[in-house]
């Protein structure tokens, strides 16, 4: 057999061995359960070749589907969530070399010889019966400070965008790995037959952004159909989803059926998985023909609730117009939504950018898990707010009183989880004065997709995929669940 999986004749070898383990496994469910027979847990949809054969792990899952608010970019923390008057206090002081111990800069900053500390602009509220500390830049997030839980402590291994990207969405820095949405979708299946596990939605913040790349929300060696679906604004949702002039509904129906038919002798004589995973693909795009245009048609929409996500909410592509369809999806019971909204790189006139990232997502955002709360889905949907790392409390470029510039910083950042079985209402972690470094409960990226996967209910250790001659999973060799942080 080679590596990859492809032409599973099996050889006598490989059929004592199954067998050999098999009655085995027999015996030993016999001795556990002597009533009972075999129990078998339930098949789900999705699984394809993960040979495990069912439900990785067995937590109780706490969430059944999950909306990412991917921020790209890398939000300021010391702008929205984490506030240090002692940088106020400093402000064009320089950093001090105790508090940078040796870590390493950017390209962008290593030439620029002093590194003046940059207090916020912006003045920070307490919100909610939690007395929340929050800018007041974020008045709508802040009154659903009591059903949220920010991270304050997360770190990353990347310093730049892409490496940082792919990390958090991937486990790696490099591209080549499946995505955290790919990885729910093959772990858990889908919860409805109409729509993709996965789905994607972009939008664009205004201004200069760095690049967004599908492999972001890729299967990699997965089997394909577990890659994000990207539905856009416009006629057409989902690129070659329509049927051309000429050819009907009757007519695409017998061509799907007499393709599947010589799939399947393909399928009978290689053994490829992938061709179950193109026929899967074929049908899913037939019966998203009628789902997808009935979905992304939002007029029927009650005026209110254009009201609670904000007036952009009713142009198409918006970063509100995407939080309006991730609850339309959440209600169509798709698995993964991960919504990605560019522009929060700041490297010069940060507080510029700010203000401007905030206007467009900070009353959708909040809208969001106000909409879900009220349709009681907020318990089991788990809401993540967050970018790739985060700012620099040193102004990269010139500084003023009111304008500085921040560059890339892994050392700490901040996001917000909400629903889906989180401690609503918590602070988790503390950097020192300086926002530069981490005092009290790291949590780094691995950590925080194994506590995802586990709020899922998937032990993350469990879920794997052999590729290669190992088995790969999403948190690689490393992640722990932060425990402290489930309701």
């Amino acid at each position: 057999m080679d590596c990859h999986h492809y032409r599973k004749l099996h050889s006598r070898r490989d059929f004592l061995n199954r067998l050999g383990m098999g009655m085995g496994a027999l015996g030993l469910s016999s001795l556990i359960n002597p009533l009972g027979g075999v129990s078998a847990r339930p098949q789900v949809q999705g699984l394809g070749s993960n040979e495990l054969g069912s439900i990785p792990g067995s937590f109780v899952p706490r969430a059944k589907r999950v909306i990412y608010l991917f921020q790209s970019g890398g939000p300021s923390t010391q702008d929205l969530f984490d506030f240090k008057p002692k940088l106020r206090e400093l402000h064009g002081q320089e950093l001090p070399d105790s508090v940078r111990a040796g870590q390493r800069l950017t390209g962008m900053s290593s030439g620029q010889g002093a590194l003046p500390l940059a207090g916020s602009v912006f003045d920070f509220k307490q919100y909610g019966e939690s007395r929340m500390s929050l800018s007041d830049r974020l008045p709508h997030i802040g009154s659903i400070a009591d059903e949220a839980c920010f991270i304050n402590s997360m770190h990353t291994d990347a310093i730049n965008h892409d490496p940082a990207v792919m990390f958090l969405q991937t486990g790696s820095q490099f591209p080549g790995r499946p995505s955290i949405g790919a990885w729910a979708s093959y772990g858990l299946g889908s919860l409805n037959e109409n729509f993709p596990a996965f789905v994607v939605l972009t939008s664009q913040g205004g201004g200069g952004a760095q690049p967004l790349y599908p492999r972001s929300w890729g299967a990699a060696f997965l089997p394909s159909q577990h890659q994000g679906v990207q539905f856009r604004a416009g006629a057409d949702p989902v690129l070659y989803l329509s049927n051309p002039d000429g050819i009907s509904t009757s007519s695409r129906r017998n061509q799907l059926d007499r393709l599947r038919e010589l799939q399947e002798i393909q399928r009978a004589a290689s053994q490829d998985p992938e061709i179950d995973a193109r026929i899967a693909q074929y049908e899913m795009a037939y019966r998203m023909q009628a789902s997808v245009p009935d979905l992304m048609d939002t007029e029927s929409e009650p005026e209110y609730i254009y009201d609670l996500y904000g007036e952009d909410s009713r142009t198409p592509g918006t970063f509100a117009a995407n939080c309006l369809l991730a609850r339309r999806l959440a209600e169509k019971d798709v698995r993964f939504i991960q919504l990605y909204h560019r522009g929060w790189d700041a490297h010069g006139n940060a507080p510029g950018i700010v203000r401007r990232q905030t206007k467009s997502t900070d009353q959708a955002s909040a809208a969001l898990i106000k909409d879900l709360k009220q349709r009681g889905l907020l318990e089991d949907t788990l809401v993540v707010w967050g970018g790739e790392f985060g700012r620099t409390s040193y102004s990269q470029g010139k500084l003023t009183k009111d304008n500085y510039g921040r560059d890339h910083h892994p050392r700490a950042f901040t996001i917000w989880m909400a629903g889906g079985g989180v401690k609503p209402g918590l602070v988790y972690g503390k950097t020192d004065d300086f926002g530069y470094n981490i005092t009290e409960n790291p949590v780094h990226v691995h950590d925080f997709q194994a506590t995802l996967m586990y709020l899922l209910g998937v032990d993350h250790e469990a879920l794997t995929f052999k590729h290669q001659g190992r088995r790969f999973r999403l948190t690689d060799v490393h992640g722990h669940v932060v425990k402290d942080l489930i309701a």
